[in-house]
């Protein structure tokens, strides 16, 4: 005998206009991968659904497909722990997505939204690169999802990673297994370049490096759903930029002579120039921001190291 349709129950069509209505009237904060309630919304459903969040593009055509009682029930208590607890979506689904692939994450991680990410599956760092990278490196890797993909990117590459946080290394240990990229993809507890292996070779031939730049004073204004992140994998120091300067120092003992450093600062743009103003920066632009990334060549972070001081 077939189960019966429980026609009290809505299609997911019905439950994402309601999830959607429920959360914006919350007055939530977006951006841990979705820019508004009803993007979130749609990933909420379709995960309780059992459908991917690449899914979203085509939601209508899942819109008629009747949700059973348990996913709405599911549906219904994560609304209402989102709206309660203001943590972001990823951490109450255990995932995040970025560049179309999902990731787990918790709250040991901040959630995966790197504008790298878009840049590298994008191509965009080619043009400034000899050849494909053989040895590629991503600091403070966090859940080590811009790893994960420079190694999906470059299948010749030996990429490795590297975070201060042991809890963060634990998750990008997850997702490295979940992409069965142990032999290519190595893990290190290291304070930015502090405890890397020793250079053998040339140095790395691109590195991608998403730090904590959020000035102190931005810090002290973060939305409620931020404040559920590691304090450590945002804050930046007065003027954002504590980290990136340890970095840049640094760099070029660890950079091929033709190599590449891929710095995220978001907002930062003008803290960035004001710490580094003789330093030649190529600003890469993304579908949601102009100048939160940008590109520097080792041959200008060398001669900027370098240079007398005035």
């Amino acid at each position: 005998m077939k189960p019966r349709t429980n026609a009290a129950t809505p299609t997911l069509g019905q439950a994402w206009a309601k999830t959607a209505r429920a959360l914006d009237a919350a007055g939530l904060t977006f951006g841990h991968g979705c820019a508004n309630a009803q993007e979130e919304a749609a990933w909420l459903v379709l995960h309780a659904a059992g459908l991917p969040a690449t899914e979203a593009a085509r939601l209508q055509q899942h819109a008629q497909h009747r949700l059973s009682a348990a996913q709405w029930q599911r549906i219904k208590q994560v609304t209402a722990e989102r709206i309660a607890s203001r943590q972001p979506l990823a951490y109450l689904l255990g995932e995040a997505w970025l560049a179309g692939l999902r990731f787990t994450v918790d709250r040991r991680v901040i959630v995966p939204r790197s504008f790298i990410a878009e840049l590298l599956v994008q191509g965009a760092f080619d043009p400034w690169l000899p050849q494909p990278p053989r040895r590629v490196l991503d600091l403070c890797t966090g859940s080590g999802c811009l790893a994960v993909l420079a190694a999906l990117q470059w299948e010749q590459a030996q990429v490795d990673a590297s975070d201060i946080s042991a809890d963060a290394l634990d998750v990008a240990q997850i997702n490295r297994a979940a992409y069965a990229l142990q032999d290519r993809l190595r893990l290190f507890a290291s304070d930015l370049w502090d405890a890397l292996p020793p250079q053998t070779g040339t140095g790395y031939d691109l590195v991608l490096c998403n730090p904590p730049y959020v000035p102190a004073a931005s810090m002290q204004a973060l939305p409620q759903e931020y404040r559920h992140e590691p304090a450590l994998a945002l804050a930046g120091g007065d003027d954002g930029m504590d980290l990136v300067r340890r970095l840049l120092l640094q760099a070029p003992a660890h950079l091929a002579p033709q190599g590449v450093l891929v710095l995220e600062v978001g907002n930062e743009r003008a803290a960035f120039e004001a710490a580094f103003p003789r330093l030649p920066a190529v600003w890469l632009d993304t579908e949601l921001h102009p100048e939160a990334v940008c590109l520097l060549l080792a041959a200008d972070l060398r001669a900027a190291t370098d240079a007398p001081r005035p």
